[in-house]
């Protein structure tokens, strides 16, 4: 494809859901398809796109000639330029408001007499953003849904109306079920948290939307799930007869590390990063520090933030804390001096971090995370154990899978107590089963560097992804 010229490229237009881990997943694969020649242009919310030219700076989003960066509005009202949008108000807009402009954007950039790029012959498009489904089926362009989350917790949101349908509404937590395609024994608490909302408020929003998403997955050409296929390859084999073409590309990040030259020297997060959080670790013991970071989303109350600290601090061991400013529901995330004057000569807290180069780093010993996908398959990546504490979505079925069938993982439980915290903190960096699920986190990460070998799962998924958007 190199020797194309500019106006015969492929061009690929690349539209993510509006919040961090989607937008970094999206990023990632737009800059896989440039590397592959194709001419990419990458679609933020102008709120997102702002962010980004405040944490990276006023040239970051310059571009190359043939990687364009384009806004679309989201139609919300103006928020606080340093934090994350409602997530049910993210949803609305995704929703109701952004189908018109981004329609508009693919006529505008396949105007032949204004336009200086090749047309736009694909879309690939976040999951969530069915608007793009829509926008394509009218100006005739294929689209192609990437889903940055696990396969079992589409699977779980998926089969939602199955599972009501057979045990009524909300089912109880405790019960088990073993008829779900591609996953075993799976409890009701274990899977995605709208199955036991009972109110008929924000989570069902929120639910509606994201059964639409994986009901309406179909009419894509393709899906693209960010893993692997060793690890969930049950789910997968399921899925592959229930969609159209699937495709298992990830750890993305690792394909990523195969390209000689990133020309695009762009990082993905929405906040400043604090690098200087690099330099504190290198003079930390091997696996001697505590990761902690509750991702873009998740808040916690005020008592939740101080159980957690104590726990942390009573455990006595180094750490390093990502405390975003919007962390804390309703207020500034203040810690007490009593905790600060303890832990001040073996922590380090910080407002955003480089998250893999971290969890890379050979100082980190675990990872006290909220569940998310990007985080778990990064630490997994990084051959770290994790201490979960999923709170909604898909978090406790990625929490599930971590610890019982991936064995990497211990369960907080929600209801957060410091002696809990302390006790959980102690086992994950050097209790019994430390040794165990470090050993199991190791092999994950060697199956993942195989996948994302040049005869790899993951590899072979990708080219068979550019073949498809040539095709």
């Amino acid at each position: 494809m190199s020797s194309r010229t500019e106006a015969d490229k492929p061009h690929v237009l690349c539209i993510p859901c509006p919040a961090q881990s989607h937008i970094k997943a999206m990023l990632k694969l737009a800059k896989l398809l440039h590397s592959r020649g194709f001419h990419i242009t990458f679609v933020n919310t102008e709120y997102n796109h702002q962010r980004f030219l405040k944490s990276l700076g006023p040239d970051c989003l310059n571009g190359l000639p043939d990687f364009r960066f384009e806004t679309i509005p989201d139609g919300l009202p103006p928020s606080d330029a340093d934090a994350t949008q409602d997530v049910v108000a993210i949803c609305k807009a995704l929703k109701e408001n952004m189908l018109a402009p981004f329609h508009d954007l693919l006529k505008r950039l396949n105007d032949k007499e204004t336009s200086n790029n090749p047309p736009v012959t694909n879309i690939v498009a976040d999951g969530t953003a069915l608007f793009a489904i829509t926008a394509g089926k009218e100006l005739g362009i294929p689209v192609v849904l990437l889903f940055p989350i696990s396969a079992c917790s589409f699977m779980g949101v998926n089969q939602y109306p199955t599972v009501v349908e057979k045990l009524g509404h909300p089912p109880k937590k405790d019960t088990v079920i073993d008829w779900i395609p591609g996953m075993k024994d799976i409890s009701v608490i274990d899977l995605p948290s709208f199955y036991w909302a009972t109110s008929p408020g924000d989570e069902n929003i929120f639910y509606n939307f994201c059964l639409e998403s994986t009901i309406r997955a179909h009419e894509a050409t393709a899906v693209i799930f960010h893993t692997f296929y060793a690890l969930e390859k049950d789910v997968l084999d399921a899925l592959s007869t229930m969609l159209p073409r699937v495709f298992v590309i990830g750890p993305l990040q690792l394909l990523l590390n195969g390209i000689k030259e990133d020309p695009l020297k762009l990082k993905y997060s929405l906040w400043k990063e604090e690098t200087e959080c690099l330099q504190w670790l290198h003079n930390k013991a091997p696996n001697s520090v505590l990761y902690v970071n509750f991702g873009s989303i998740t808040l916690l109350s005020p008592q939740q933030l101080m159980e957690f600290a104590f726990g942390i601090a009573n455990s006595n061991y180094p750490f390093l804390w990502i405390i975003r400013p919007d962390l804390v529901i309703g207020e500034s995330a203040i810690l007490p001096l009593e905790f600060l004057t303890e832990t001040k000569e073996r922590s380090l807290i910080a407002s955003w971090s480089p998250q893999e180069e971290v969890l890379d780093h050979p100082s980190i010993g675990g990872f006290l995370t909220h569940s998310g996908w990007n985080s778990t398959i990064e630490s997994l990546s990084s051959g770290v154990p994790m201490l979960c504490w999923p709170v909604y979505g898909d978090q406790p079925t990625n929490c599930r899978y971590t610890c019982k069938e991936w064995g990497i993982g211990l369960k907080i439980d929600n209801e957060v107590k410091r002696e809990e915290v302390e006790k959980l903190v102690r086992e994950l960096m050097e209790g019994e089963k430390a040794k165990n699920m470090k050993r199991n986190a190791m092999e994950w990460k060697r199956q993942a560097e195989e996948a994302n070998a040049s005869n790899g799962s993951s590899s072979k998924d990708f080219d068979s992804l550019v073949r498809h958007l040539l095709s």
